[in-house]
């Protein structure tokens, strides 16, 4: 079964962006040519969206290639198919790698063990619970990310949207 997503490199330094292409495709088997705008977020850096069309699990191959570059910030997604749920991969040099499921409509999706840890750890270090579940939501990647989603003047928009 496949699936298609989006690679979003939200900021990599110049001397790290043919890496990144070459890891994108050691994972999609085929030459990549990545087009590079400069990141205004972060001077110096440079930004890039790629769409890709891949075998389910293509997204957490992605993103495993991907981790661990410290200077790297990016997103990964997939969308929903008939055999699996859709994904979001979410990294920063801060906070590290994020993952979550993601329905048909966008949305987050919780599985119940996650939700009962998070309440567990709430109490057991009186922590907020509204802090916890945040972090399951991915809030602190969105928080550090949300500045470098935007490209400026120019930038190509990309629309997305399923009819269901």
């Amino acid at each position: 079964m496949t699936t298609r997503g989006v690679l979003y490199v939200h900021s990599a330094p110049r001397a790290l962006c043919p890496h990144v292409e070459w890891a994108v495709a050691g994972v999609l088997g085929a030459r990549v040519n990545l087009d590079w705008i400069r990141q205004p977020a972060a001077p110096g850096t440079w930004r890039s969206e790629f769409s890709w069309r891949g075998e389910v699990g293509t997204a957490s191959k992605l993103a495993s290639a991907l981790r661990g570059w410290d200077l790297l910030r990016f997103e990964v997604t997939s969308e929903p198919c008939a055999s699996a749920e859709g994904e979001r991969y979410s990294s920063t040099p801060d906070l590290g790698i994020f993952h979550a499921v993601t329905g048909i409509h966008g949305d987050i999706l919780i599985p119940e063990d996650r939700l009962r840890a998070a309440l567990a750890r709430s109490q057991r270090d009186e922590t907020d619970l509204e802090a916890e579940i945040a972090k399951l939501l991915g809030k602190p990647w969105d928080d550090e990310l949300e500045p470098f989603r935007y490209a400026g003047e120019g930038a190509p928009v990309r629309w997305l949207h399923q009819v269901v």
